[in-house]
């Protein structure tokens, strides 16, 4: 995920002044880096730690304590007791909301030291980061902290001689689950929600960028949350997430991450508690631009909508369809374009656009990726290279000659490769962008609002763009369709996700009225 308002992937101007006003870089200083249980930091019971890296290097950031399935036992024991006993779900929304305001004043006024750590653990821009990323996630908690006191049941007109109403009651515990790409973004879009609706949180980041999440929940604590309402594991899937999925006193999970995944905590509800599950899973996610865009401001928009965050964005637009008779033209402002496109150390050099992959393990899938669609018959317009001398990056690769049953177009790559396609109708184009099981996003670039209204109405998304693309904002409901899944994040339908509606029947007697 990107945004617009905070210099993502349609604000180009916005994201380079981002850039261009960062200060020199300094490294952080790692603070934290145990488990936070029940407001205390504590080493894994087992004693395990593991280590998370610089992807411009490859080496060694800090060592973290490794939570595994004793740990998570004891984190959700302390938001099951803050939670039936404690006061957080029992304060008035409105309190609830002051103290989600001063945790987000918090993470506005520790901004330049959280984006510090996300850029290093994540190999980001800090500029863009503390932008898009912190601004993001306390944009987040200042929306929900306003709509904690807002959550209201109905009043139901029954059949008969009964007097009806809805309760909206928090569900309990929320075992949240988070990725590597936007790790603040998405504490901020997953805590939120949670904590006005008056939840309780047992939260794993991702093993590769653990080191935001520590920072945050200690943020937490001093903006006055109460302890044991947020609890933060780090660790692995298969371990830590595992026990999340599967926990009896877990009363619902949100998670963020591959659609493999994604089946694997839906199989651990059904096999545990049956607790909801809501996901935002993969996607591969089509930009349609018609033969009357403007063609500087299309190329613009493939380029953000691919190459943004280095291409690891769950809903970077990789097909990009192009009418072909304006296809040629396109091409050659493309491949003209990205010779400006600079890959670098974001850290050190202002100037860089493109940083590296998170860790080895996703460059190397991107590379192979790259290779599958060079044997498969593909043509390279640029890139398709590893580039420096050490660590994760990669040239911003684009395919042309692309054919829709080559593993690039069909499978989620989340790397900087975008696979360029011509179209010659408006039924081919709406076709082709929904011969995908995915269906998370899309844009449409056209200068005609007929052409517009039908492909929004037409293509099987979460959410369609027209002239802009990652045009985010908490206010707006972000989640898929298909194997992208369920449930959305941002806007007030992120609420749902964490209330149980109740009805509550009485009879009524001597009612002079029906």
């Amino acid at each position: 995920m990107g945004s617009e308002r905070n210099g993502g992937g349609a604000d180009r101007p916005a994201e380079e002044a981002a850039k261009g006003g960062a200060p020199p870089f300094e490294l952080p200083e790692i603070k934290f880096t145990k488990l936070f249980i029940n407001g205390c930091f504590v080493d894994a019971v087992s004693g395990r730690t593991f280590e998370t890296r610089d992807p411009r290097t490859g080496d060694v950031i800090a060592t973290v304590a490794e939570g595994d399935k004793e740990d998570v036992d004891l984190a959700v024991k302390a938001a099951r007791d803050a939670f039936d006993h404690g006061e957080w779900p029992r304060m008035s929304g409105s309190e609830r909301g002051r103290i989600m305001t001063r945790f987000a004043d918090l993470v506005e006024r520790h901004g330049g030291e959280l984006a510090a750590l996300e850029s290093l653990d994540a190999g980001k821009h800090p500029g863009v980061t503390r932008a898009v990323d912190i601004g993001n996630a306390a944009g987040s908690l200042r929306y929900f902290a306003g709509a904690a006191d807002k959550i209201h049941g109905e009043t139901l007109k029954m059949g008969r001689q009964l007097q009806g109403y809805t309760l909206r009651e928090p569900l309990g515990v929320a075992g949240l689950i988070i990725p590597w790409n936007f790790p603040t973004t998405m504490f901020g879009i997953k805590v939120a929600p949670a904590l006005a609706a008056g939840c309780t949180v047992v939260l794993k980041p991702a093993e590769q960028t653990p080191l935001s999440a520590l920072y945050l929940a200690d943020l937490a604590k001093q903006a006055g949350i109460p302890d044991g309402v947020i609890n933060v594991v780090p660790g692995f899937g298969p371990t830590a997430g595992a026990a999340i999925a599967s926990h009896m006193n877990v009363d619902m999970v949100s998670f963020t991450g591959s659609t493999e995944v994604g089946r694997l905590i839906m199989e651990a509800s059904a096999r545990s508690n049956l607790k909801p599950v809501y996901l935002e899973l993969g996607g591969k996610s089509p930009l349609i631009i018609f033969d009357d865009a403007d063609l500087d401001m299309a190329v613009e928009l493939a380029v953000s909508a691919n190459f943004f965050n280095k291409g690891e964005a769950c809903v970077a637009a990789s097909r990009v369809y192009v009418q072909e008779s304006i296809y040629d033209r396109f091409e050659k402002k493309l491949a003209e374009r990205m010779k400006s496109w600079v890959v670098g150390d974001p850290l050190n050099d202002p100037r860089v656009d493109q940083g590296p992959q998170v860790d080895k393990a996703q460059y190397e899938r991107v590379l192979s990726y790259i290779d599958h669609g060079k044997r498969e018959g593909a043509t390279l317009l640029t890139g398709g290279k590893p580039c420096g001398q050490k660590g994760y990056y990669i040239e911003p690769t684009v395919f042309t000659n692309v054919k829709e049953d080559m593993i690039i177009a069909k499978e989620e790559i989340f790397g900087p490769v975008m696979c360029l396609m011509k179209f010659k109708t408006v039924e081919e184009a709406i076709a082709r962008a929904n011969a995908t099981p995915f269906g998370l996003g899309a844009g449409v670039v056209t200068r005609d609002l007929d052409v517009a209204n039908r492909v929004v109405r037409s293509v099987r998304a979460g959410v369609v763009w027209v002239n802009c693309y990652f045009a985010i904002s908490s206010d707006c409901p972000f989640g898929g369709r298909k194997m992208s899944g369920f449930g959305k994040d941002e806007g007030m339908h992120a609420l749902d996700k964490f209330l149980a509606v109740k009805s509550v029947v009485t009879p009524l007697r001597g009612s002079p009225w029906m």
